[in-house]
Protein backbone atom coordinates (compact mmCIF):
# COMPACT_ATOMS: atom_id res chain seq x y z
CA UNK A 1 0.00 0.00 0.00
CA UNK A 2 1.29 3.46 -0.57
CA UNK A 3 1.04 6.74 1.40
CA UNK A 4 -1.59 10.01 0.77
CA UNK A 5 -0.90 13.51 1.19
CA UNK A 6 -3.32 16.31 1.22
CA UNK A 7 -2.52 19.43 -0.84
CA UNK A 8 -2.81 21.48 2.31
CA UNK A 9 -0.22 19.13 4.07
CA UNK A 10 1.72 19.40 1.16
CA UNK A 11 2.23 23.10 1.11
CA UNK A 12 3.87 22.94 4.52
CA UNK A 13 6.48 20.71 3.73
CA UNK A 14 10.00 22.01 2.03
CA UNK A 15 11.54 20.98 -1.70
CA UNK A 16 10.32 17.50 -2.07
CA UNK A 17 10.19 15.61 -5.37
CA UNK A 18 6.87 16.26 -7.23
CA UNK A 19 5.77 14.58 -10.37
CA UNK A 20 2.56 16.24 -12.27
CA UNK A 21 1.54 12.58 -15.15
CA UNK A 22 -0.56 14.77 -16.95
CA UNK A 23 0.09 15.74 -20.48
CA UNK A 24 2.40 18.34 -21.35
CA UNK A 25 -0.24 20.72 -22.56
CA UNK A 26 -1.87 20.54 -18.75
CA UNK A 27 1.41 20.79 -17.13
CA UNK A 28 1.84 23.66 -19.37
CA UNK A 29 -1.81 25.89 -18.82
CA UNK A 30 -0.48 25.09 -14.85
CA UNK A 31 0.83 23.20 -12.17
CA UNK A 32 2.34 22.52 -8.63
CA UNK A 33 4.99 24.59 -7.99
CA UNK A 34 8.37 22.76 -8.67
CA UNK A 35 7.16 19.78 -9.75
CA UNK A 36 8.25 18.20 -12.92
CA UNK A 37 5.85 16.73 -15.90
CA UNK A 38 6.38 13.00 -16.53
CA UNK A 39 3.54 11.77 -18.48
CA UNK A 40 1.74 8.99 -17.03
CA UNK A 41 2.49 6.31 -20.28
CA UNK A 42 6.37 6.90 -20.10
CA UNK A 43 6.51 6.40 -16.24
CA UNK A 44 4.54 3.37 -16.91
CA UNK A 45 6.60 2.14 -19.25
CA UNK A 46 10.02 2.76 -18.01
CA UNK A 47 9.50 4.08 -14.15
CA UNK A 48 13.36 2.82 -13.67
CA UNK A 49 14.18 6.00 -16.82
CA UNK A 50 12.36 8.61 -14.09
CA UNK A 51 12.57 6.99 -10.79
CA UNK A 52 15.74 6.37 -8.19
CA UNK A 53 14.46 3.84 -5.83
CA UNK A 54 16.33 5.45 -3.25
CA UNK A 55 14.30 8.80 -3.31
CA UNK A 56 10.49 9.54 -2.17
CA UNK A 57 8.05 10.64 -4.64
CA UNK A 58 5.41 12.65 -4.69
CA UNK A 59 2.79 12.15 -7.79
CA UNK A 60 -0.62 13.91 -8.50
CA UNK A 61 -2.58 13.81 -11.82
CA UNK A 62 -6.10 16.12 -12.39
CA UNK A 63 -8.17 14.62 -9.56
CA UNK A 64 -5.68 12.49 -7.97
CA UNK A 65 -7.56 9.08 -9.19
CA UNK A 66 -5.04 8.04 -12.20
CA UNK A 67 -1.97 9.42 -9.62
CA UNK A 68 -3.61 6.45 -6.76
CA UNK A 69 -3.23 3.59 -9.83
CA UNK A 70 -0.07 4.07 -11.01
CA UNK A 71 1.10 4.99 -7.00
CA UNK A 72 0.16 1.45 -6.80
CA UNK A 73 1.94 0.05 -9.20
CA UNK A 74 4.81 1.59 -8.75
CA UNK A 75 5.05 0.43 -5.18
CA UNK A 76 4.50 -3.01 -6.43
CA UNK A 77 7.75 -2.35 -7.72
CA UNK A 78 9.97 -1.27 -5.14
CA UNK A 79 9.41 2.50 -5.61
CA UNK A 80 8.54 5.05 -2.92
CA UNK A 81 5.39 7.02 -3.53
CA UNK A 82 3.13 9.37 -2.20
CA UNK A 83 -0.49 10.20 -3.92
CA UNK A 84 -1.62 13.90 -3.54
CA UNK A 85 -4.49 13.67 -2.92
CA UNK A 86 -7.44 15.47 -4.97
CA UNK A 87 -5.03 16.25 -7.59
CA UNK A 88 -4.01 19.44 -8.95
CA UNK A 89 -8.10 21.13 -8.94
CA UNK A 90 -7.38 19.99 -5.13
CA UNK A 91 -4.06 22.46 -5.25
CA UNK A 92 -5.95 25.02 -6.76
CA UNK A 93 -9.24 24.91 -4.62
CA UNK A 94 -6.90 25.10 -1.86
CA UNK A 95 -4.27 27.22 -2.95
Amino acid sequence: MFESISTTELKDMGYINIIDIRSIEKYNNGHITGAINIPMEQLLIRPEKYLDKTQKYYIYCQKGIQSRKLCQILVNNGYSVTNISGGYESWIING
